[in-house]
């Protein structure tokens, strides 16, 4: 699952939506739309995130953070380090190949520090 397929579940569910008839108001198929929640389809399109937003009716800042999720719901993550140091491709490739078995403790651990590192002017 993706953190916007989560959030698209979240959002769905707390308001008693199916998705069968959520599906059909955004105009795309209740499979397209299980995909989508489930991680199986790739980030969503700014258009098809629009419509979700004007489908719940949600608020600025809310909108803002589904945008900001689908942007980072790709499921399949490609990393160029090419130019970088040789430190940055091991770092890229361990994460690559161990991201699958680590704990959900420690994959949050990690996203913490990025965020923090992100913040720092």
């Amino acid at each position: 699952m993706t953190p916007f397929g989560r959030r698209l579940r979240q959002l769905r569910t707390t308001r008693g939506v199916t998705l069968t008839d959520m599906a059909h108001a955004i105009g795309v198929t209740p499979t397209y739309l299980s995909a989508l929640e489930n991680g199986k389809r790739g980030k969503p399109t700014w258009a098809l995130v629009q419509r979700i937003i004007a489908y719940f009716n949600v608020i600025w800042d809310e909108a803002e953070d589904l945008q900001r999720l689908a942007e980072l719901s790709q499921p399949k993550v490609t990393v160029d380090t090419s130019g970088l140091t040789p430190e940055a491709t091991e770092l890229a490739n361990l994460l690559a190949s161990q991201i699958r078995h680590m704990p959900p403790e420690a994959v949050a651990e990690l996203l913490g520090h990025f965020k923090i590192m992100l913040m720092r002017p």
